[in-house]
């Protein structure tokens, strides 16, 4: 590039370090500012890194992108980023997929294993001093439904072939043979493959079409004792109805790392039912996450610099970066 390109760090109390945005850094004007300061920030940039990946912020600041050519975002989901002004606009949007693959498999199946084994009931027994012998299930043989059929849904599902699942997916078209899920059900099918499931695994993007694709109905389709774990994203499911298919007993139970609204409410139903496991919108976040996450976007960065293709490119009329018969 013939003169020095400008990024600017949009972050919140977490701050990346200096030395961490080295190869960035090195190569471009960096401003680091949080959302009260990002409109101002952007003025003459051509790049936002949305390092605080739930920030709304950049809809506000949008009339400011005069110059702005790029987004990244520190996250797998793009919901934030996606107003009609950015769709609409010929700005480059490209996320963090990839990062959080392989974490958020392995807390699909660790809440699959305590559901089957009753590791909570085991903890309160133990808070209690309590000595209860009780039987436990296996998960081998059972059947799991991992609805969203994107890399983060294929590492559930081979992570939970490997603990001897049988595991179908549900995407937005119909397929056989497919190596990790075997079978997929076209999302408007979803019904009736979640009434053949014991596991439902919410993974799905956060879009229009599959905004509360999770309601009475779809609670009403899966089987009694079928437990249901979201960690896609809160909107993916009407609360309320879930609140009551719990209540009802329509389904067994459910582990979720995210919730609507988020964070949830001190006084909500979800904390007190017995067969809820609720987590802070963390499966993801192993040990240096967010350092990955940097490096991520530093690497996508030096291709810009150097005029080659980006990585994770979003495709904005969809709101997820594409891939192979998803």
């Amino acid at each position: 590039m013939s003169t020095t390109p400008v990024v600017v760090v949009l972050h919140n109390e977490n701050r990346p370090s200096v030395d961490a945005l080295a190869p960035v850094t090195e190569r471009a004007d960096v401003r680091f500012t949080q959302a009260p300061g990002l409109a101002e920030a952007m003025d003459g940039a051509d790049v936002v890194f949305a390092y605080d990946f739930l920030s709304t912020a950049l809809a506000e600041a949008w009339h400011a992108a005069g110059s702005l050519q790029w987004v990244h975002i520190a996250a797998a989901g793009v919901d934030p980023l996606m107003t009609p002004e950015v769709r609409e606009s010929d700005v480059v949007i490209t996320n963090s997929r990839g990062v959080f693959d392989d974490a958020i498999a392995e807390y699909v199946l660790g809440q699959v294993l305590s559901f089957a084994k009753d590791l909570p009931r085991s903890l309160r027994l133990q808070d209690e001093a309590t000595w209860q012998h009780r039987e436990s299930e296996r998960v081998a043989g059972t059947r799991a439904l991992v609805v969203g059929t994107g890399p983060i849904g294929r590492a559930v599902a081979r992570l939970l072939r490997a603990a001897g699942l049988e595991v179908s997916g549900s995407g937005r078209r119909e397929r056989t043979g497919d190596p990790d899920f075997g079978d997929v059900s076209a999302t408007e099918d979803l019904h009736e493959a979640l009434g053949q499931a014991d596991w439902v695994v919410a993974i799905a993007p956060l879009t229009d079409q599959t905004a509360g694709m999770f309601d009475a109905h779809a609670f009403a389709a899966m089987q009694p004792h079928a437990r249901f774990v979201n960690v896609g994203r809160g909107e993916l499911v009407r609360t309320g109805d879930l609140v009551d298919a719990l209540r009802s007993e329509q389904i067994a139970g459910a582990a979720l790392d995210v919730v609507d609204p988020e964070p949830l409410p001190g006084d909500h139903p979800l904390w007190t039912l017995p067969n809820v496991m609720i987590t802070p919108h963390n499966s993801g976040d192993f040990v240096g996450w967010r350092d990955a996450l940097v490096d991520l976007f530093a690497e996508n960065f030096v291709r810009w610099v150097e005029g080659r293709s980006l990585d994770n490119v979003v495709d904005t009329s969809l709101g997820y970066v594409p891939t192979t018969g998803s």
